[in-house]
């Protein structure tokens, strides 16, 4: 053979195994972007596993489940049967919260949780004993109501008066407290120090159960934050979207909500309000009169509508302050998704009926015809 040849052929060999060997090099990086690509979405996809399976199994759900605790019940047989009872989602990652939080020493018994109750709530009760048969006091908080209106409600019905519930829930400690537990819903607007009330229109008006013989105000406050952010964290994408703050979002609703409680008349409404809003109109409603005066009246009069509050919407431009009532689900729908129109008025008739104008001159022959 050649030299020529044979260096033919050595040059063929070493550019064979060059190839070869970016072939493996290919191959290798394929496989560990591969195995780290697995790694990555299994770590989120864990995490999101175990969040969920921290979380209740539906938070909005009061049904019973009646549950027996057999005596002698092992951590893991109280896990599987709760499990079992659809009152956890995951009875090994509720074994590991109770090791990880050194929780031991249950009680036997039949119990009646709720799908909505947190771990906490949970391995409380089954540490204390606490048959969870019936509330002690279920009060319902209707759509609309002032942080006033409220505390009466439940110095009505709860062992506090009303003057406790008004000083805990205006005083600056708890209020930075509450900021921290609940910091999706209560930013830093509530601190304005024009706001009359840090927390009005921030607790949700729904049925509210409790199962202790003498429930704090605390312990009310927290409930009703509870729902809040349950139902605004469905929302808060939109909201971000529409470009409102958490807190100009709520006092939006609260408007909406006082206005009209005719609920398929909310999103028209809404969007007569969202009209004046872009165009630099003020919005002249008449509830942000009454509260600002912080008194109710049958009507409002011309001399009203003078006062100077950052809640009046006659005497300022843009949204009030802050919300001016509790506010529903229905009412923040509105204020997020408002009917397109070209209107800019409307007016309530002593029936209850509304009529909509999208000139002045119109909304005056209305006022002749409805009103006058």
């Amino acid at each position: 053979m050649s030299k020529q040849i044979k260096t033919s052929k050595f040059k063929d060999n070493l550019k064979a195994r060059s190839e070869e060997a970016k072939t493996v090099r290919k191959i290798v990086t394929i496989i560990i972007m591969t195995l780290l690509i697995i790694l990555v979405i299994g770590g989120a996809s864990g995490y999101l596993y175990v969040k969920s399976a921290l979380e209740p199994v539906h938070p909005d759900s009061k049904e019973e489940i009646k549950v027996t605790i057999p005596i002698g019940s092992s951590s893991s047989n109280i896990a599987n049967i709760l499990e079992d009872n659809g009152v956890i989602k995951n009875a090994l990652i509720f074994r590991f919260y109770l090791k990880f939080n050194n929780e031991s020493s249950f009680q036997a018994g039949d119990y009646v949780f709720t799908p909505d109750m947190e771990l906490s709530e949970i391995v409380d009760s089954l540490k204390s004993g606490k048959l969870l048969a019936e509330p002690v006091y279920t009060v319902t908080i209707p759509e609309g109501k002032t942080i006033e209106e409220l505390a009466e409600i439940y110095a009505e019905q709860l062992p506090f008066s009303k003057k406790e519930f008004l000083e805990k829930v205006n005083d600056p400690d708890y209020i930075q407290t509450l900021m921290e537990r609940y910091p999706s819903v209560l930013l830093e607007d509530i601190l304005n120090p024009e706001i009359r009330s840090p927390l009005e229109g921030y607790l949700f008006a729904a049925t509210y159960e409790f199962f202790e013989e003498e429930p704090s105000v605390e312990a009310v406050v927290d409930e009703m934050l509870k729902k809040t952010e349950s139902v605004l964290s469905d929302y808060l994408d939109v909201i971000n979207e529409q470009n409102y703050t958490v807190h100009e979002a709520i006092t939006f609703a609260s408007v909406i909500e006082k206005e009209t409680g005719a609920k398929d008349q909310r999103k028209k409404i809404a969007g007569v309000f969202a009209n004046r809003l872009e165009k630099g109109m003020k919005l002249q409603t008449d509830p942000t009169v009454l509260y600002a005066q912080g008194e109710h009246k049958d009507r409002v009069l011309y001399e009203d509508l003078e006062i100077e509050s950052p809640y009046n919407t006659y005497y300022i431009e843009g949204l009030p302050v802050g919300p001016i009532g509790n506010f529903s689900e229905t009412a923040l729908e509105a204020a997020l998704h408002p009917e397109e129109s070209k209107n800019l008025y409307f007016l309530h008739d002593k029936d209850g009926n509304i009529y909509y104008a999208e000139t002045l001159e119109q909304h005056n022959k209305n006022k002749q015809k409805h009103i006058n």
